[in-house]
């Protein structure tokens, strides 16, 4: 249990939430402002990817909003990622708390629980479409056939292709913040070793180039890691139908 990363986690979940529970409630069927504006693009972009994915409408009820929520939830996560890399620390430090990780989504843990939550929602819609008996069927007899000399293969092929689903999706997440956040660190002992070199003129310069076009760069990876796993938990659930 890593609790920096359950911390953050709540906490920037229910900044998502209040961010848009504050343009719900705020909407008006006028002229909306910038604000209510970039939420209903927003809304609107995830509700479209569901509508061409998921075509279940009454699914569509409980999927489109998750989508929403699994994306906005990855993307403030990854965004704590161009924070400074020691300013949440250093003030844990001055507390008395001696380690400290600021981005949830750089923890494995956290990345792999979010991709076995999007396995169990496949697994009740796949029984809540196909019944339990019929997706004990296509368990035993897709993809190669419904043979009973085949079924041991389809099922285990069946098991592969859940477990490796899972398992790429929570580590593609992973593996991109992860260096994300470690090149971070890299660029922030340039400034360090400035700060310790009497002679290392180039080096505070070098921090500050290097640092602002890595952040820049980090914000398309931010909403790019985001969106991806948006789509792929819609992907999934599709499947799923």
């Amino acid at each position: 249990v890593h609790w920096d990363s359950i911390f953050f986690a709540m906490v920037i979940g229910l900044v998502g939430c209040y961010v848009l529970w504050s343009a719900a409630r705020a909407a008006t069927s006028g002229i909306p402002g910038r604000f209510q504006a970039a939420v209903e693009i927003l809304v609107e972009m995830v509700d479209s990817q569901a509508k061409g994915i998921v075509h279940n409408a009454e699914s569509r009820k409980l999927v489109s909003p998750l989508a929403l929520t699994v994306f906005v939830w990855i993307f403030l996560m990854n965004a704590m990622d161009l924070l400074p890399v020691d300013l949440l620390p250093w003030v844990a430090h001055s507390m008395g708390v001696q380690y400290q990780r600021v981005v949830p989504t750089a923890d494995l843990s956290v990345t792999m629980g979010l991709s076995l939550s999007v396995l169990l929602v496949c697994l009740v819609y796949n029984v809540k479409i196909k019944g339990v008996g019929g997706w004990i069927h296509e368990l035993f007899s897709a993809p190669f056939g419904d043979k009973w000399f085949l079924y041991p293969i389809n099922f285990a092929m069946q098991l592969i292709e859940f477990v490796a689903k899972t398992v790429s999706h929570g580590m593609r997440l992973f593996g991109n913040m992860y260096a994300g956040e470690l090149i971070f660190m890299l660029i922030a002992l340039m400034g360090g070793a400035a700060a310790a070199s009497l002679s290392g003129v180039l080096l505070p310069i070098g921090h500050i180039i290097a640092g602002s076009i890595w952040a820049i760069f980090h914000i398309l990876i931010v909403a790019l890691q985001a969106f991806i796993f948006m789509m792929l938990t819609l992907v999934y659930i599709g499947q799923a139908h």
